[in-house]
């Protein structure tokens, strides 16, 4: 007997929105809670025997201590890895927890895409784990300006977009995150601050990347109507079933900091443009054997409208834009469970 399934966390829109999907679709979705899986880290006593389909939603982060990233994402990992001796391979994954791990680290991920020849935003070859040799970096590279980011880590959590002018030495820092004065620690406050002290940018700067980051060309970004924009497309099964402009005043334009989101159509690109980016995603999708199912951030540079991939998520499926008009990505999903159950895998 098959069954869908989600992991995932109770009333939280991810769940309450596929369930919606699975509703319209006719498919009878179980529930299985993260904290139930990893409190017994095998599978229920209701789906044992079963054949499942299951989709793996992120667990729910219990902290902001950026300096716990690396552990957080470990976890998740090792939780993940708890899937290769569970149900002797009767589970068929929306996402494979394999194609997941691959795109939770960002350098690797970067690596696998230049490899096949995709267009990503350039990274600093050589790693830095101080201020200081960030700005011997920028200085020999000749780069004014540059984007660090943790190597584990998603919605802008640890994200600093800095630019430095080494003639006069000015410099200026934005990000979410900062030192909290009760405790020391660095921590995401969901939202984006600037700072121009030079002592204390380098002292951020030492704190950030002593957690393991990549350094990443800051490209300028394709502008409209006054704000620079990059796009979130979600990929499924080789299809675009969304694609989303994140418009900014500032240089990152997650939409949780009160940026605005805008439709990629309504943006007046040419068919051409819009479907040579939309092309870039679809082959990125495809460098990632078991991922069905991927977010995708993407650059558009200013002047020749090149698209370059920023970033990709195997859960990066949960956009607002969508649940709250259509459902179209989670419906998507809920079409693929329904085909599987059907018998066509």
């Amino acid at each position: 007997m098959r069954q869908a399934v989600l992991l995932g966390n109770p009333d939280t829109k991810r769940t309450l929105y596929l369930e919606e999907g699975a509703r319209a679709a006719e498919v009878e979705l179980a529930f299985w809670d993260w904290k139930t899986f990893r409190e017994q880290q095998c599978i229920p006593e209701d789906l044992k025997g079963r054949e499942i389909f299951l989709k793996i939603d992120p667990p729910l982060w219990d902290s902001s201590n950026l300096e716990e990233l690396s552990h957080l994402a470990e976890r998740f990992k090792m939780s993940l890895g708890l899937f290769k001796n569970l149900a002797g391979g009767k589970i068929t994954f929306l996402n494979s927890p394999d194609a997941i791990q691959s795109l939770l680290d960002k350098r690797k991920c970067k690596d696998k895409l230049k490899e096949a020849g995709i267009c990503v935003t350039e990274a600093l070859e050589e790693r830095v784990l101080r201020g200081d040799e960030l700005l011997e970096a920028m200085a020999r590279c000749h780069i004014p300006q540059v984007f660090v980011k943790p190597v584990q880590g998603s919605g802008a959590a640890g994200i600093a977009a800095f630019r430095y002018q080494k003639r006069t030495g000015d410099m200026i820092l934005y990000t979410c995150g900062m030192r909290d004065p009760a405790t020391g620690r660095l921590v995401n406050t969901k939202r984006l601050r600037r700072f121009t002290d030079r002592k204390e940018i380098m002292a951020y700067l030492d704190r950030l990347l002593g957690l393991d980051c990549i350094v990443e060309r800051w490209h300028a970004k394709a502008a409209y109507q006054g704000y620079s924009y990059d796009l979130r497309a979600v990929v499924q099964d080789g299809r675009i079933d969304f694609m989303l402009a994140r418009l900014s005043e500032g240089p990152i334009t997650n939409l949780h900091l009160n940026n605005h989101p805008l439709k990629a159509a309504d943006l007046g690109l040419s068919a051409n443009v819009l479907e040579e980016a939309k092309e870039l995603c679809r082959r990125a999708a495809a460098c990632f054997q078991g991922l069905r199912s991927a977010g995708i951030d993407v650059l558009m540079e200013k002047g020749s409208m090149r698209p370059r991939i920023i970033e990709m998520n195997g859960q990066g499926d949960l956009i607002y834009q969508d649940i709250f008009n259509k459902n179209i990505i989670y419906r998507r999903q809920a079409e693929m469970m329904k085909e599987w159950l059907h018998g066509e895998d």
